[in-house]
């Protein structure tokens, strides 16, 4: 697993051990990003089920300003300091570990951010997709523009409208079913 591009581009990443996790493959991940057109002038990205970090970092890479990274595996949580320390600018990452609403909740308390770009990768059997959005916009941490890349298995459904977010494009690269919705203006504003 590597960064694929950006001013980290190359470098190795570290996948989590085991098999509790399934890293979004190099080439899954190339095509996220062609999808969102390659790179990025600032901006803040969350990634809600870090796993490696892998997606948050690439990112970075490409020109987002910060990334929070949350999960609540401990071998993910030390996956993900070890692969944010190959980019040697750990400040641009914050690693929340842990539940994953209550501490991104906890953090938006203490340091209110909107987030440009969001990933829900989770375990395909446990995907909560349209709870996950439901919360974002309760915490009030999306804007209008933003973005949420969803990865799910192929034969996960899911509607063309979630919340405020409408279904900008969407792609199927073998087992893998790749969303990206975008915040439109919202009716209760």
């Amino acid at each position: 697993m590597r960064i694929i591009s950006g001013k980290y581009g190359s470098r190795h990443l570290k996948a989590v051990p085991g098999n509790h996790t399934r890293p979004t493959t190099d080439k899954v991940k190339e095509s996220i990003f062609n999808m969102l057109g390659m790179n990025f002038s600032g901006g803040n990205v969350l990634d809600f089920y870090g796993g490696s970090g892998a997606l948050a970092i690439e990112a970075i890479s490409r020109g987002m300003d910060l990334a929070v990274i949350c999960d609540n595996y401990r071998p993910a949580i030390e996956t993900i300091k070890a692969n944010v320390s190959v980019t040697k600018e750990a400040d641009r990452f914050t690693i929340l570990a842990g539940d994953h609403y209550h501490r991104l909740k906890v953090y938006l308390s203490e340091q209110p951010s909107q987030f440009d770009l969001i990933f829900l990768d989770p375990p395909y059997k446990q995907a909560a997709i349209e709870k996950d959005v439901s919360f974002f916009e309760e915490m009030d941490c999306v804007k209008v523009g933003s973005l949420i890349v969803v990865e799910t298995g192929k034969d996960t459904t899911l509607r063309e409208g979630i919340g405020a977010f409408s279904l900008l494009k969407e792609k199927i690269y073998g087992e893998s079913y790749i969303r990206i919705y975008q915040k439109g203006e919202s009716n209760h504003d």
